[in-house]
């Protein structure tokens, strides 16, 4: 799938319900409801997932609640060939699970070497200014995934989780037109 038909089908499906495993049973759900119902991760831990969570929310506010942690952890709980996940369209080698999970784990022992302690327990103003630490590659110390690129691949995936949604296109005054098809010119 190119990026360009990546993003015409999360467009399209408005990021629309995710299979998300509840009580052993396959349930529909978006990304958001998974959250707001605290829908069990299938694969990420809860200190990855908190590190996520922030860090999302730190790239795009309102990803949080939007469901980051469980859009991500649903899309690498499935078929790599299935995936919705940014990591995909840059080829990431699958299982995508590796990547994330080496991101985040890298985020937090970044954090605690150079500011004391998780990225999720620092102050916004620290994150923030981790996360453009983060975007140039300036952070002492960070082993994993190259930072940048996890800068690009998470933020990519907390704007598709925000905005690709009827909500997102509605919060940035654009009409949602799906009867257009993602080729038909303007």
């Amino acid at each position: 799938m190119t990026a360009i038909e990546r993003r015409a089908f999360v467009q399209g499906a408005g990021l629309g319900t995710l299979a998300f495993v509840v009580g052993g049973a396959e349930v529909l759900l978006t990304p958001r409801q998974a959250h707001a119902e605290r829908v069990p991760l299938r694969t990420l831990s809860a200190a990855q997932a908190a590190t996520l969570d922030a860090l999302g929310e730190t790239l795009v506010p309102g990803a949080k609640a939007a469901g980051i942690t469980q859009f991500v952890d649903q899309q690498i709980s499935i078929p790599p060939e299935q995936a919705l996940l940014q990591a995909r369209i840059l080829n990431v080698r699958p299982p995508f699970a590796n990547f994330y999970r080496a991101a985040l784990d890298a985020v937090d022992a970044a954090s605690n070497k150079t500011k004391g302690r998780k990225f999720a327990a620092l102050s916004a103003a620290e994150q923030h200014d981790f996360v453009g630490g983060m975007r140039v590659n300036t952070i002492d110390g960070w082993q994993g995934p190259p930072s940048p690129f996890v800068f690009a691949v998470l933020r990519s995936d907390a704007v598709d989780v925000v905005y690709s949604t009827m909500e997102g296109y509605a919060a940035l005054g654009i009409p949602y037109m799906p009867h257009i098809a993602p080729t038909q010119k303007w």
